[in-house]
């Protein structure tokens, strides 16, 4: 079973529905009933599609939602939110650790875990200087 395949059960098994369908102006959408949209044609590939998922479902698991009306601080601290849940669940410190001292290159990280390379650089990032934890 994929990576994809393991967060689309996992939501499913937290009653999330997910939706696809094209958007003009998002890739992705939710809202606090449990409702995802999305528009995977304008995702490149099943890494894209991951990270996507799961930062949307880091909004519902969170509550971490905004509108339109919300100030920049606060749009900051929900996409924050969102992106750590996202972060935590698809990159787990351990395992990475583990990579790390494995001496894999990033974009081998990348591979390993499923996610984009540019999600895994911000996993890092997260990983080392907002957490301090490698």
């Amino acid at each position: 079973m994929t990576h994809l395949q393991r967060l689309y059960e996992t939501a499913d098994g937290l009653g999330l529905q997910i939706c696809y369908f094209p958007m003009e102006n998002n890739t992705a959408i939710s809202t606090p009933d449990g409702f995802i949209g999305m528009d995977v044609d304008r995702l490149e590939d099943s890494a894209g599609e991951l990270v996507c998922l799961a930062h949307e479902m880091g909004y519902c698991l969170t509550g971490s939602f905004y509108t339109l009306d919300s100030d920049r601080h606060q749009r900051q601290r929900c996409e924050e939110r969102a992106d750590r849940w996202a972060m935590e669940t698809l990159v787990p410190l351990n395992d990475l650790k583990r990579a790390l001292e494995m001496g894999l290159r990033h974009h081998e990280l990348a591979e390993l875990f499923g996610v984009t390379e540019e999600f895994l650089e911000k996993c890092l990032w997260y990983y080392r200087e907002a957490k301090g934890e490698i």
